[in-house]
């Protein structure tokens, strides 16, 4: 790259914080200056740059854009004073603990003109790009269903909010950016096994706006660990393994199966499956790379701080449905409840 190299901060050494810092130390057209984290830099993961203990002594140094990777219940108090310094920020998802708060981040940065994102890192995962792509060049044809499984074990860095919230929200965002719509209903059931206050378990079931069929299994509980998107549309079903960063298309039935034992497993007829071989970037410095050039104001497909907030939206109808047991709507251009 050439022309201005950006002076970038972050907010948070956390475990997502040392792999933001690690990212930044090296990407092109970047300096990292500063690091805020009261806790100090234990870890060594700092890459060099000083450790600051206020958002404040961050913003004195001179910085273009931060990056929050602070607990969530602090992403809408630093994205504010961010906000306020008229600095750009990529901001954890999720981008607030509340919908409320989610807005007030919105308002702030929308206000003032600001590049802001959403650290909604599945988007740039390269078989979910690929599949994205797909859907959108119609090899699909029309999507009747997607479903997503987020299982694995309980991870102790998070200590602030449920599993809808933290890796739930990961489901809810990809859904909508692959497909390119809107959820207009959830119906969720939760539970907590682990003696913690939160949720670490949701099984959710939704329509997308134009009557997609939608199903999400997230949980802390299972020693499996599985990261799985399946599209099944008219031609076929996609099926996205976003661990290996895999993508597999298996298409309709076209070839009778004779053979009698067979039809048993696999069916009176059976389709082609094809694994596409794309290129594996790193999801989290495609990331980083498409929010630089965007706070230079080159074209970049970044979460933007109104799209994570309707995924916050979504969220809060999650757990608004699992508490009561009802199926929450949800307006098609706001995503408010209703």
């Amino acid at each position: 790259m050439s022309g201005k190299r950006l002076r970038a901060g972050l907010v948070g050494l956390g475990s997502m914080g040392r792999h933001h810092a690690r990212v930044l130390s090296g990407l092109e057209g970047v300096d990292l200056v500063g690091v805020v984290d009261p806790m100090g830099d234990k870890y060594g993961a700092a890459q060099g740059a000083p450790v600051l203990n206020t958002v404040d002594e961050l913003i004195e140094l001179g910085v273009d854009y931060t990056v929050v990777a602070c607990p969530t219940g602090l992403h809408e108090e630093v994205g504010l004073r961010l906000a306020e310094a008229d600095v750009c920020a990529l901001i954890e998802k999720p981008v607030a603990d509340t919908v409320e708060g989610a807005r007030r981040l919105v308002e702030a940065f929308e206000a003032r003109g600001l590049v802001a994102g959403v650290g909604h890192i599945e988007r740039c995962n390269p078989a979910l790009r690929s599949l994205r792509a797909r859907l959108e060049a119609g090899e699909l044809g029309d999507v009747y269903q997607v479903v997503t499984r987020r299982q694995g074990p309980f991870p102790h860095r998070i200590a602030d909010v449920g599993v809808v919230k933290d890796l739930a929200t990961h489901d809810i965002d990809l859904t909508g950016w692959v497909t390119g719509r809107t959820y207009t209903s959830i119906a969720a059931h939760t539970v907590s096994k682990s003696g913690r206050s939160h949720e670490d378990m949701v099984s959710a079931v939704g329509t997308l706006d134009d009557g997609t069929m939608v199903n999400h299994l997230v949980n802390w509980l299972s020693p499996l660990k599985e990261r799985f998107t399946s599209v099944t549309g008219e031609r076929g079903c996609f099926i996205a393994d976003t661990l290996t960063a895999d993508l597999t298309f298996h298409s309709n039935a076209a070839v009778e199966t004779e053979w009698e034992a067979l039809q048993a497993f696999r069916g009176v007829a059976e389709g082609d499956m094809i694994r596409y071989a794309i290129p594996k970037r790193e999801p989290l410095l495609v990331e980083h790379e498409l929010f630089r050039d965007a706070v230079l104001g080159q074209p970049a497909d970044i979460c933007t701080l109104r799209q994570g907030m309707r995924t916050v939206e979504v969220a809060a109808a999650v757990l608004e449905s699992a508490k009561d047991g009802s199926t929450v709507l949800l307006n098609r251009d706001s995503l408010e409840t209703v």
